[in-house]
């Protein structure tokens, strides 16, 4: 059994360890393992919502004998109130939350795929309730002006001594904002693949291929940060017309 069927046949097993535990009403599998199953690769994890009838949440949480009787668990903790991590005794890596079906309608989450169900459940279980509210949309002024302070700052703190803070200023915040001006670029066209709504680094190298060619000069490392300032702003005078006077503080 390869990898991807060791997933897929790990998801079922669960499910039918849920069928049997008496109060479960259905098993969501989300992401590589929901609808987005050409994405499953040797690398993918287990992402699952169990879904359990109202007032025996709790039982599913603070017992995982319904987990660990489909394989022995390494290790695991509580990353979230609803929810564990686990890793499998044979490194199966696994997250999943717990919820009863009226919480569902509260919950973002990203269309599912229904692995296991009662019978009179609804398919409908799979399917996000929640409206999310899309980000409001920061002006070329505004980011432009954030990553240039950015690099200011974070040369000033590197010059200082303050190499950590710099890192996080020049190779994360300026970084950050850089590539949110770029896709405003007509030259960095997102391709044809799939989005994760949730983080927007997921599969960036393969959504922005050129754009991501400038990332090992963006992001050169903990000692490289006048590098990394260098190479962002060279991008940003190429491509968008930066103050003069931040150009030559920075600089």
């Amino acid at each position: 059994m390869d990898r991807k069927q060791l997933l897929l046949a790990r998801l079922d097993d669960i499910g039918r360890s849920l069928e049997r535990s008496g109060h479960a009403v259905a098993l969501i599998g989300l992401g590589s393992v929901g609808t987005e199953l050409d994405r499953l690769d040797a690398y993918s994890d287990l992402d699952f919502f169990a879904i359990i009838e109202e007032g025996f949440k709790w039982q599913y949480l603070d017992n995982l004998d319904w987990l660990a009787s489909v394989c022995p668990i390494a290790y695991c903790y509580r990353n979230t109130m609803d929810g564990h991590k686990v890793l499998f005794v044979d490194d199966v890596f696994a997250e999943f939350a717990v919820f009863e079906p009226p919480e569902l309608a509260h919950i973002p989450f990203a269309p599912g795929r229904i692995v296991w169900k009662r019978p009179e459940a609804g398919s409908a279980l799979a399917t996000p309730q929640f409206k999310t509210t899309p980000p409001a949309t920061s002006s070329t002024e505004w980011l432009l002006g954030e990553a240039l302070s950015n690099l200011y700052v974070g040369l000033c703190r590197w010059h200082r001594g303050e190499r950590l803070s710099a890192v996080h200023l020049i190779q994360v915040d300026a970084v950050k904002r850089t590539l949110e001006l770029a896709k405003r670029v007509s030259a960095y066209r997102e391709q044809a693949v799939a989005r994760d709504s949730f983080n927007d680094e997921r599969r960036f190298e393969k959504r922005y291929p050129e754009l991501a060619q400038a990332l090992p000069h963006f992001i050169p490392g903990y000692a490289e940060s006048p590098a990394a300032a260098r190479a962002i702003l060279s991008f940003l005078e190429r491509n968008f017309a930066p103050s003069e006077a931040m150009v030559r503080v920075i600089g």
